[in-house]
């Protein structure tokens, strides 16, 4: 019974884990598709203006 208990436990541990992750890819994604647009239109700023939010 204990055997039982404790694969039910790590198979949830591990779907929870593998739940949040997917959600964690999905928000790396954006955020890099954020930083492209940023810095494509960081590149057609003059090159002395300040460069918005984040520095080269």
């Amino acid at each position: 019974m204990g055997l039982i208990l404790f694969v039910l436990l790590v198979a949830l541990i591990l779907g929870g884990l593998g739940f949040a992750l997917h959600w964690l890819w999905i928000a790396a994604v954006i955020v890099f598709i954020f930083w492209l647009i940023g810095f494509g239109l960081g590149r057609g700023e003059a090159s002395g203006a300040r460069r918005g939010w984040y520095r080269w």
